[in-house]
């Protein structure tokens, strides 16, 4: 009874902690894994159901807060099943207005360099973005040059690496590092086959573990710049990359609210990305967001590729009649916004 005790305690307890409006680390990182607290809690709660003494009142009790946290978590995941609000509608994909990306975190120390070849091979997309890429991964993806002539390649030893890859001309391309001057990212304005011009905004923030960064300051600014940017833009837009933030969090909402763009997996499912090698510690940590002007045609996670992370392709295509369905923020989010961002180019500043 006791160890019921203590994981009724503590996980009714893990399930209200991203309430709390602070970056520490250990308070952040309990945004990751709410479909897992979600099955504890069922678990937890038959147990009380087969072991406890039904006549007595603290079983209830704990029944009683298990099901609260139960009702709010099921609230939380439920626009990431097929039966929640679709946030973009499905349409068919064409070629000349529409793009096909491909991206992955990669793991710099994974040197099974031929599994990431022989996907893009098979899949062929038109946009190929790869990070902790180093030296090691630049010279092994040379062969990708001769389908894939526009380029932008950023090796670092640090885990931050970019490679980007582009069948579709590169008309502009800015390389920012927008909070810490050692983790690029990039703004590029891409033409599509018809002519029309896109902008692509793709980032690798650092997450909020401890030997990365003790709080998730600089991650949630730099994510929030971005999409700022993005609202901004003159272009229809596409952000992506691994954010190091769930779908789910609080930082990844306003984000939406900011860009006003949409997240795909909404309405469809979780597209879990990471852990690749641990099934029971999976959440969806690789992103691909979407602005008004695009509709979605597919989104797939694809196979491991040696890395813990698994890849994630899209394909959207540029329409005419508007199938996103945007949340917007009110002033107290944008103002929480500007706040996040000043911090993060504070802490930036510090670095």
């Amino acid at each position: 009874m006791n160890l019921l005790r203590i994981l009724s305690g503590f996980f009714f307890l893990a399930t209200f902690f991203p309430l709390i409006k602070s970056d520490k680390w250990w308070i952040r990182i309990f945004d990751y894994p709410r479909l897992q607290k979600l099955t504890i809690l069922i678990l937890i709660s038959l147990g009380w159901l087969i072991y406890s003494d039904l006549s007595q009142p603290e079983p209830w009790i704990w029944l009683g807060l298990i099901g609260i946290a139960v009702f709010y978590l099921g609230n939380q995941v439920y626009p990431f099943t097929p039966f929640g609000k679709k946030m973009i509608k499905k349409v068919p994909f064409r070629e000349e207005s529409g793009v096909h990306i491909l991206a992955a975190n990669v793991y710099q120390y994974n040197v099974k360099y031929s599994k990431l070849l022989n996907l893009v091979q098979i899949e062929r997309p038109d946009i190929l973005f790869f990070v902790e890429t180093d030296s090691k991964w630049e010279k092994a993806l040379n062969p990708l040059e001769k389908d894939y002539p526009f380029t932008i390649k950023i090796p670092l030893d640090n885990t931050y690496g970019l490679l980007f890859y582009s069948k579709l001309k590169i008309i502009r391309q800015e390389i920012h590092y927008l909070i810490d001057s050692e983790i690029p990212s990039l703004e590029l304005d891409i033409e599509l086959r018809n002519g029309d011009m896109i902008t692509i905004f793709a980032i690798h923030p650092t997450p909020p573990v401890p030997g990365e960064n003790s709080k998730s300051t600089d991650r949630d600014a730099e994510i929030l710049i971005v999409g700022k940017k993005a609202k901004s833009s003159k272009l229809p837009s596409l952000v992506i990359g691994d954010l190091n933030d769930v779908a789910w969090s609080y930082t990844t909402e306003l984000f939406l609210k900011i860009s006003e763009m949409a997240d795909p997996r909404r309405g469809r499912g979780t597209y879990n990305t990471f852990h690749a090698h641990y099934p029971i510690f999976r959440w969806p940590l690789d992103h691909v967001f979407l602005s008004k002007d695009f509709g979605l045609s597919k989104m797939k996670v694809h196979r491991n590729i040696g890395s813990d992370h698994f890849p994630i392709s899209i394909k959207a295509v540029l329409i005419q009649e508007r199938t996103v369905e945007p949340i917007r923020a009110n002033g107290d989010e944008k103002k929480e916004a500007r706040q996040k961002i000043s911090n993060g180019l504070e802490s930036g500043s510090k670095d």
